[in-house]
């Protein structure tokens, strides 16, 4: 494997706190939302077998052990320490976690602390729309009031996230709404919502990204792979081209997060437009043996100084593991080979490994 600086994980997610059995625990290895086919489990994807060749050696077991002795020592060592154990291994000095999910897990102090490295907060613009809903009164005071939280958060975080691609797509109209509009749609969508209703309002989910665009801070951007909840062909990258032309100027950093199996169209958007930049975290996790071909595929239009690394890790530490070792394991074959062809010099191979793993990320969020 190549050498490599502490990794900058910019973007991920909490962990769990407790213990888990074989069925709640393979649930984190698929984004699907039903169970795995029948006589077979989740267990049986890239994701469970990289799981199962990386992680078991650092529980005291052997590579590829069978899912069911895994969870046995996983809880003979107690979530606790086999979290100390797995997060300590991924080599990550710098967590940039969004919070905006639900369920006991870590925040971001915790989560570095475990691993032994730092940590720095990433606000989901949605999740943090809908917590203001929960609070304010009518639509004149959800505006004022969201207008006022984003400004504080945004004296703390590190940057931005949107899901829009989950609530209602990437094809929304490029322009800021105006004002009138926004009163108009925060109107529609406060009349009738339940506290915690989520926020699918395009008008508002456009008034989100363009109050973020304002603060100057990057905004992270989900595209491509995800659950069910999401319309793939809605979460395509090249969507948010007029979007991408509009922002330009503005000050703020768009990263376009995943992408697959878009990812060479976030390359390309990278590739053209200096305040767009590529992530590869979902798509490396979910292709496993396969991760190598699709980073290739990343590198071939990204600019080596717009590619970011991440894990998108989430409940289990264990996917922490996976997304360092898969990315390890496939930069490192991958510059190999390009050197030993003479493509590269050896140079040049570390240098942008460097940037790839943790310079192109303390440049990006000013770390």
């Amino acid at each position: 494997m190549l050498e490599l600086p502490p990794l900058v994980d910019h973007h991920c997610h909490g962990v769990l706190r407790g213990d888990l059995g074989i069925g709640s625990f393979e649930a984190f290895l698929s984004e699907s939302d039903a169970p795995a086919a029948p006589g077979t489990s989740f267990f049986d994807t890239q994701t469970g077998f990289a799981v199962r060749r990386w992680c078991p050696p650092l529980l005291g077991l052997d590579p590829h052990a069978a899912p069911a002795r895994y969870l046995a020592r996983r809880r003979e060592l107690g979530a606790y320490e086999a979290g100390r154990r797995l997060l300590g291994d991924t080599g990550i000095g710098m967590f940039l976690v969004d919070t905006g999910l639900p369920g006991d897990l870590t925040g971001p102090e915790e989560l570095a602390r475990t691993a032994g490295g730092r940590s720095r907060e990433i606000v989901r613009l949605e999740h943090l729309a809908e917590r203001v809903a929960d609070t304010s009164g009518g639509a004149a005071s959800f505006v004022t009031d969201l207008a006022q939280a984003l400004h504080g958060a945004a004296r703390t975080a590190a940057g931005f996230k949107s899901v829009a691609a989950y609530r209602y797509g990437l094809g929304l109209a490029p322009e800021p709404p105006t004002a009138p509009e926004v009163l108009r749609a925060a109107g529609q969508w406060l009349t009738g919502r339940r506290p915690a209703g989520r926020l699918t309002h395009p008008v508002l989910l456009r008034h989100l990204l363009w109050s973020a665009v304002t603060t100057g801070l990057p905004l992270q951007l989900h595209t491509g792979f995800g659950d069910p909840d999401l319309r793939l062909d809605r979460a395509d990258p090249l969507l948010l081209t007029d979007f991408v032309k509009a922002t330009a100027g503005r000050g703020c950093d768009l990263v376009l997060l995943h992408g697959y199996p878009y990812h060479r169209g976030a390359g390309y958007l990278a590739a053209v437009f200096p305040h767009v930049y590529a992530d590869m975290g979902l798509a490396l996790t979910h292709t496993g043996a396969r991760a190598r071909d699709v980073l290739a595929e990343m590198l071939e239009l990204t600019p080596f100084g717009k590619l970011l690394f991440s894990t998108d890790g989430y409940g289990l530490p264990e996917l922490y593991v996976v997304g360092t070792r898969l990315f390890r394991t496939a930069l490192g074959e991958l510059l190999g080979a390009w050197v030993r062809e003479g493509a590269w010099s050896r140079a040049d191979a570390r240098r942008v490994a460097g940037l790839i793993a943790a310079g192109n990320a303390r440049r990006v969020y000013d770390l």
